[in-house]
């Protein structure tokens, strides 16, 4: 069975996460991400803290080569406690 999607692979694919700044969220993303792929630089990894500085988002754009690639990034970064969000 194939599955659908609208990108063509490989691409270039920003993922976003965001949790709480009081955590050291940028390794912990990278750490998660380079599990699955190993074109992730630091040049590739943007951190934006909230206006309050409560929350930190971080996005880290990869090389993706197929969408059970994307999605098990995602699932992984879902699944940690310290990830609120991701995009």
């Amino acid at each position: 069975m194939s599955e659908e999607t609208l990108l063509v692979f490989p691409c270039e694919f920003p993922i976003k996460a965001m949790g709480k700044a009081d955590v050291e969220l940028d390794l912990l993303v990278l750490d998660i991400v380079r599990r699955h792929t190993d074109s992730v630089t630091q040049d590739r990894v943007n951190t934006r803290p909230s206006k309050n500085g409560t929350y930190v988002s971080i996005t880290v754009t990869v090389t993706a080569t197929s969408k059970p690639q994307l999605d098990a990034i995602y699932q992984d970064l879902s699944g940690h406690p310290h990830i609120l969000m991701v995009l």
